[in-house]
């Protein structure tokens, strides 16, 4: 008699194929890697596929507890350090054979430039010290016969960390790439949002400049594979889809792959780059600060001038994935809620990062506090089902009105407004965006608290927890905490308390209810 196979262990989530990253295994042992910005988009997904290609990876990260939730989390090793204290960097550097660089200053304000130049310095330095055997940066891709002095800050600050790099000693391979399209990339959302909500626009010149976008996929196994090349390469590469199109030809392109109907495109000539970020942010969830480096990356043709990198990192059997399809697995991803990174993972540079103030006889000054608390019919199992679902499609269980313009004053202001939505419409981890808010801590079933990063003269944070009464009974417990900065601050909180009985009260009545209701919407 025959016996039945015995069953195959199901694979980790994180290592199943997925449709916007296949990087294929490759011979012989793993490598020991060093991943910087491995709470942003790139470096998010990078982290799982080097892991899949069986090698070692340990993550550096300002705040530790954002990595905690992710489901590799359990198999990397975590170095706490900022990029530019050296001594940190040099501890996180011990062991390392493969270092690679994801950070950016996109979005940053003040001289950022000097930021990216010295951080580049101190890994540059330290990676030398510690004998490392090869820095991958990402970098972006510049255009052809333009002047450096010409290009936007952001590009000419990406150009120069190359060179920092190049000129560490160690073998530097400094990937350039545009357009970069992936379900959750800010290029894709702003690309989604733009033809998804204005069916005919009046657009600025730039739309008509030539870019090769390059799917994300791509771009994760050029990464993967650069880390095993040769001792004696040291260079830029320039990596692209096989398509070169207009950002017209691309919004024309997305409505197609949608099914949308035809979109009709203008452009004028005076939309200069800081009106076409602002407009940008009006129309996108991605801010306008955001917008603005991505928006003057466009006024040069960025199109790849060698593909010299296949001799290295050979093409894949079918090629780079064309637009069309980028888009397509993009888009599946969007409407299956698997999006596994988003642009606004990373912190928004500027955004407050202050942790709560636990200290419960806590000595910096003024605290303000508005408590609710409520009995719930529910169990606490439902109860933490809106909890944690709270935000995004679901809104914010009271006066949807008064929330949506406070979303609309934050980005008059240039904040982030309520647009950034959530990674997951159901499940929340450290370090995710939510609306204007970051998650600064998730126990399951027990306690959500959010940092706020809307504009504020302070800090503010929102805790919403599950408990039980003297009785046993299921308990829903809020709390709003601000800390004030200076007299702005606290007439800030005179000024909306009054609202407080409608917004925050409103809230503990409709997320208690809807737990009783079986509803999380």
């Amino acid at each position: 008699m025959s016996q039945s196979p015995a069953p195959v262990p199901e694979e980790p989530a994180h290592r199943r194929t997925d449709p916007d990253a296949q990087v294929p295994t490759p011979d012989g042992g793993g490598l020991s890697c060093l991943v910087t910005g491995a709470t942003g988009y790139i470096g998010g997904r990078l982290v799982p596929e080097l892991l899949k290609a069986g090698h070692r990876v340990r993550c550096l990260a300002r705040t530790p507890a954002k990595l905690r939730d992710y489901p590799w989390a359990g198999e990397v090793e975590v170095a706490k350090a900022d990029v530019t204290d050296a001594a940190a960097v040099r501890e996180a550097m011990r062991g390392i054979e493969v270092a690679y660089y994801l950070v950016h200053g996109l979005g940053g304000k003040g001289d950022f430039e000097e930021q990216d130049r010295r951080a580049a310095r101190v890994f540059a330095a330290e990676a030398k010290a510690a004998g490392v055997r090869r820095i991958v940066y990402l970098g972006g891709l510049t255009p052809v016969d333009v002047p450096e002095e010409e290009l936007s800050p952001h590009l000419r600050s990406r150009a120069e960390v190359g060179r920092i790099l190049l000129g560490s000693g160690v073998p530097t391979a400094v990937l350039r790439a545009a357009v970069i399209l992936g379900s959750g990339s800010v290029s894709f959302e702003m690309l989604r949002y733009l033809t998804e909500r204005l069916p005919a626009m009046v657009t600025p010149s730039w739309v008509h400049t030539r870019i090769q976008p390059v799917a994300v996929r791509d771009v994760l196994r050029v990464l993967v594979g650069s880390a095993r090349m040769p001792a004696e390469v040291s260079r830029n590469f320039d990596i692209g889809g096989p398509d070169i199109m207009t950002y017209r030809e691309m919004m024309l392109g997305y409505a197609k792959a949608a099914r949308l109907p035809r979109r009709l495109v203008i452009s004028v000539p005076m939309l200069s780059p800081t009106l076409s970020s602002h407009w940008v942010g009006l129309i996108t969830p991605v801010p306008a600060s955001i917008a603005r480096p991505l928006v003057e990356s466009l006024r040069h043709e960025v199109v790849c001038r060698e593909h010299d990198i296949a001799r290295y990192v050979p093409d894949p059997p079918g090629g780079y994935l064309g637009f069309t399809r980028a888009l397509q697995l993009a888009l599946r991803r969007v409407q299956e809620a698997q999006v596994t990174t988003r642009w606004s993972s990373a912190s928004l540079p500027g955004a407050p990062s202050d942790p709560l103030p636990t200290d419960p006889d806590w000595a910096g000054g003024s605290l303000y506090t508005d408590r609710r608390e409520r009995t719930v019919a529910a169990s606490p199992k439902e109860l933490w089902r809106v909890i944690e679902g709270i935000g995004g499609v679901h809104g914010w269980y009271s006066f949807s009105l008064a929330w949506a313009v406070r979303g609309w004053i934050d980005r008059m202001v240039g904040g982030v407004g309520l647009r950034r939505g959530r990674r997951d419409p159901y499940r929340l981890r450290a370090g995710d965006s939510l609306d204007f808010w970051r998650v600064e801590e998730v126990r399951q079933g027990e306690l959500l608290r959010l940092r706020a990063e809307m504009r504020l003269p302070g800090l503010a944070w929102l805790e919403l927890s599950v408990g039980k009464d003297a009785a046993g009974r299921t308990q829903y417990r809020q709390r709003a905490l601000f800390h004030p900065h200076g007299l702005a601050g606290q007439a800030y909180w005179w000024s909306v308390s009054p609202f407080h009985a409608f917004v925050f009260g409103g809230m503990c009545r409709n997320i208690a209810r809807a737990a009783e209701r079986g509803t999380g919407d």
